[in-house]
């Protein structure tokens, strides 16, 4: 590793709309299960779901439908949207713009990659076969921490997993749920937006697209301060 990546050793990559175009799968899977629970979704309703764990994004629905939050009836809205999601993905799984190379990038230069989902390891297990395990060290999962971003769990789980700091690493983000969780981690965090724009704010670099990103890319991404588009 050149001197170009003095304290920068680790890559934690966000999978749903940053390495994956899977957004729109869940897009199809929560709007049919709002309608499969009452009536239709809003969009207001929607973007709140963006970059959710599954138990908040199933909250927001029932809230949203005026649904009382019973246990039972969650766990079967839960088993429905990872059924029709599963479907979804059966079809094949689309990357976003670059991501495939980026993987490759960082493995070249020799720096250590965790996947670091809200996606539970169900339906992580099955995007992995499009993604491809070998690009990651270790996955981190939203039902396998305490809480799911916008906590800084999962974040602070794909560090310690890699043997680093949060500080040594670079968190890949898109929605400002997954934003929010990588700084509170302690992470810099580059943000490559997909669906919904994310906000600038302390410790967030932004660049429109993965397409092309080099490995002096990444160490620059991880030097620069805030707010900066690269």
């Amino acid at each position: 590793m050149s001197d170009a990546f003095d304290g920068l050793a680790g890559v934690l990559w966000d999978m749903d709309g940053t390495l994956l175009d899977s957004e729109k799968m869940w897009d199809v899977a929560v709007r049919e299960l709002s309608l499969h629970l009452g009536g239709p979704m809003t969009e207001e309703t929607r973007l709140k779901t963006i970059g959710a764990s599954s138990a908040n994004a199933l909250g927001v629905i029932f809230d949203a439908l005026g649904l009382d939050r019973d246990p039972a009836a969650l766990a079967e809205a839960k088993e429905w949207m990872f059924t029709r999601v599963q479907e979804l993905f059966g079809d094949g799984i689309p990357w976003r713009p670059g991501a495939h190379d980026a993987l490759r990038t960082a493995r070249a230069h020799g720096l250590r990659s965790a996947l670091v989902t809200n996606t539970e390891r169900r339906l992580t297990e099955r995007a992995l076969e499009t993604l491809g395990r070998h690009h990651f060290d270790h996955s981190v999962c939203g039902d396998e921490v305490p809480a799911g971003k916008p906590h800084p769990d999962p974040y602070l789980r794909g560090a310690e997993l890699l043997g680093l700091h949060p500080s040594q690493c670079l968190a890949i983000e898109d929605s400002p749920t997954g934003a929010a969780s990588a700084q509170a981690a302690g992470c810099v965090v580059l943000i490559v937006p997909c669906e919904i724009p994310v906000a600038d704010g302390p410790g967030r670099v932004f660049r429109d697209s993965l397409e092309g990103i080099t490995g002096s890319d990444l160490a620059e991404a991880w030097a620069q301060p805030s707010g900066v588009r690269l």
